[in-house]
């Protein structure tokens, strides 16, 4: 919710707002809110800054913190310039930060204009192979059936035989009952997830070691309060393997897009080198090695 310039001054003591709508540039910049030294605050630019969506309180709140801060800011701004006689080191790392920043600007529109972040199956799948070390996980992966239904939902005798089962008509039947039946259904003996996305539906005592638990069980079948829980393990991963490829792509096209990136600015810059030296821009008067 902006604030309107109305609401604005309720803000702040009278006399201040007095003062500020009789400014000589109140019409040109807005109603002057605060001024310190030569420095003035406007209701139209606290009101640029105010986030959207706040509450009457909140709004409030927020205009009153800002242009403490603001004016703290200006405050102790303006004694610095007075007591700072020599701001050339500041200058010239403000300069040098400027720089920067146009710097990575281009290099960033440069990259986006003439390469492209899309890899293929193949050559993520290369790279996976190549840097399995990098994709160690730190906790079980699992596949398998995970169903939670009330205590007194009707065929629990037959859902538990399904559930054991790898017959493809005992999985149609999952599928049917899971879909009408079940507060809960996931199938993912197609896919590895997280053991964590496991332990977190069913409030059950796993212990303190995932991997000991999954060695020794590979079906639970247990009724906490209203509610009975059917896991069935059919494989899992062990802490310390290799995280699976398809969990580990989002990171893999990541670290692949960060290595194109640098790629790509190694051979914009020498490109922008070499054309430096040739057309005489450039000239190199100490030795630069090899």
């Amino acid at each position: 919710m902006k604030l309107s310039a109305r609401y604005i001054y309720a803000l702040l003591p009278v006399s201040m707002l007095v003062a500020s709508c009789n400014s000589n540039d109140s019409k040109e910049s807005g109603h002057i809110l605060v001024k310190v030294g030569n420095t003035t605050l406007t209701a139209s630019e606290l009101e640029r800054q105010m986030p959207y969506g706040l509450s009457e309180t909140d709004s409030t709140k927020f205009a009153r913190t800002f242009i403490r801060n603001w004016i703290d800011s200006r405050l102790v701004s303006e004694i610095a310039y007075n007591n700072i006689s020599d701001t050339r080191e500041i200058d010239r790392m403000v300069e040098d930060y400027r720089n920067d920043l146009i710097i990575w600007e281009y290099r960033k529109r440069m990259y986006a204009q003439h390469a492209s972040d899309a890899f293929s199956e193949d050559s993520a799948r290369a790279y996976y192979e190549a840097h399995k070390s990098d994709f160690i996980s730190q906790y079980p992966y699992v596949k398998g059936i995970y169903i939670k239904i009330e205590n007194n939902a009707p065929r629990i005798a037959e859902l538990r035989k399904w559930c054991r089962s790898h017959d493809t008509e005992d999985i149609d039947k999952i599928e049917k009952y899971g879909l009408n039946g079940a507060i809960h259904y996931d199938y993912f003996r197609d896919k590895w997830i997280d053991w964590r996305q496991i332990t977190s539906k069913i409030p059950y005592n796993f212990g303190n070691n995932p991997d000991i638990f999954l060695k020794n069980n590979r079906f639970l079948d247990t009724s906490i309060g209203d509610f009975t829980y059917l896991l069935d393990i059919s494989d899992y991963l062990p802490s310390g393997s290799s995280i699976p490829f398809d969990i580990a792509r989002p990171q893999i096209e990541e670290m692949m897009k960060n290595e194109h990136r640098m790629q790509y600015d190694k051979q914009l810059r020498e490109q922008l080198y070499n054309e430096a030296v040739e057309d005489g821009k450039l000239e190199i008067y100490c030795n630069m090695g090899s």
